[in-house]
């Protein structure tokens, strides 16, 4: 695809995080879609389960945007790809509008995104307007086109918060208080989508709230597609790879899944919680979850767990991320101290906190390449391997160790294949030899 391509876009963002982004981005994609358009969804910043809640709203994957781990001609690859076949592109924010670095100011800046800002006005009146006024006018860069009030306790509530509006934001409405259409959470955020029983009741009860003005479509921004920038693919064609995905292991790029059948390899998932062994494979990808939440289960699984043993056993490749690299140290506790036995591939144990142990981009050089992700987790890993990398957070907090222990390649990195193809090489042939192509 070349050229360029416009389409309607809107950078849902907030001045924090809990203002109800996910739920009015959610919303939003539900209510467009139901009037016949075509939406697609994106999520700024390093996500998992957002993204779930988001796909199920719009019917079609998303994709995170993320200058520092995607990079800015991945980001406009994607726009320019959605913008083709779209009606409407929503993006929804990361934290607050300006927070992090990057910020979704930022992502919004450079490729030209309106803004709606989304403003939780629950527990104030005219200081909504000057919130508002505020975020319009923090940076001369940024354009916050629009404002939807979340959590309005009446009609009166709205208009008060309508009137204290000041300049050129326009006003889309407001977002009535129903704790039936919020999502429910825990401790590393929204509860996975296939979780919510009446997930697809909670979107259409809070699209179906979202009053008519909130359907105003922005002018249509136009995606260019990035020069090109050829470099040879290694390929996977032959490698079969077994991707471990159910309520224990579930956070998966789908621009993960896409370079690797791109590259020819042929994806079968597997659960470690129900199969009794893993498929026919060449490499295991076990990505990060809530094994926390599943660890008796995952414990008594005799069988998935000396399928997995026997395969490392043999030298075949292991990439283990996060919760997947939880499952393969010898014991995993709880907060109480409650421990069971896992796979054992990895002298050590871990154990949970009640306190957030680590978050922040990641970026670490493997077979040359600079591999980037994200960190996010609640345990504390405790084992005697000796890193065979560690990994540096470009904002300067903890850069998480990443370990080679044998055929097994394990981090807390959650890592973004596309950034750096040979790395994911390495780690995916691992002891199998295959030659380069």
């Amino acid at each position: 695809m070349t050229g360029t391509a416009s389409c309607p876009a809107l950078m849902v963002a907030a001045p924090a995080s809990g203002q109800g982004k996910t739920l009015v981005t959610a919303a939003l994609a539900r209510r467009h879609r139901n009037a016949g358009r075509r939406v697609r969804v994106f999520k700024c910043g390093p996500d998992f389960l957002d993204p779930m809640i988001l796909e199920r709203a719009s019917g079609a994957p998303v994709y995170q945007l993320d200058l520092f781990m995607c990079g800015e001609d991945e980001c406009r690859r994607l726009l320019h790809v959605a913008a083709q076949e779209a009606d409407l592109i929503l993006a929804e924010g990361v934290m607050g509008l300006f927070d992090g670095a990057p910020s979704a100011a930022d992502l919004a800046v450079r490729f030209n995104l309106p803004i709606l800002a989304v403003v939780d006005g629950s527990a104030m009146a005219q200081t909504f307007g000057a919130l508002v006024h505020g975020l319009a006018t923090y940076r001369p860069d940024v354009k916050v086109a629009a404002v939807l009030a979340n959590r309005v306790g009446s009609e009166r509530h709205a208009e008060m918060l309508r009137e204290s509006l000041c300049g050129q934001v326009q006003w889309l409405g407001a977002l009535p208080r129903n704790e039936a259409c919020a999502f429910p959470e825990r401790h590393l955020g929204l509860v996975q989508a296939d979780e919510i029983a009446d997930l697809d009741h909670r979107i259409e009860t809070a699209a179906n709230a979202l009053p008519e003005t909130a359907l105003w479509l922005p002018s249509p921004v136009s995606m260019e597609h990035p020069a090109a920038n050829p470099q040879a693919i290694p390929s996977l064609v032959g490698m079969h790879i077994a991707i471990a995905r159910d309520a224990a292991f579930g956070f998966i790029y789908p621009a993960n899944l896409d370079l690797l059948e791109y590259m020819g390899a042929k994806l079968t998932f597997f659960s470690p919680l129900a199969d009794k062994g893993l498929p026919e494979c060449d490499a295991v990808w076990l990505p990060g979850g809530y094994p926390e939440l599943h660890m008796r289960q995952l414990a008594e699984n005799w069988a998935m767990a000396a399928s997995i043993r026997a395969h490392h056993a043999a030298g075949r490749p292991i990439l283990a991320e996060c919760g997947g690299m939880l499952y393969c140290l010898e014991q995993l506790e709880d907060v109480e101290g409650t421990g069971y036995p896992m796979l054992g591939l990895i002298p050590g144990r871990a154990a949970m906190q009640p306190r957030l142990a680590a978050l922040g981009l990641q970026e670490v050089t493997i077979a040359g390449a600079s591999l980037r992700g994200h960190t996010f987790h609640f345990s504390r890993l405790e084992t005697p391997v000796l890193p065979y990398a560690q990994a540096r957070n470009p904002n300067g907090g903890l850069g998480e160790a990443v370990f080679c222990h044998g055929s097994l390649w394990a981090s807390y990195v959650h890592s973004y294949f596309p950034s750096a193809v040979p790395a994911v090489v390495t780690m995916l042939r691992g002891s199998l030899g295959m030659p380069a192509a």
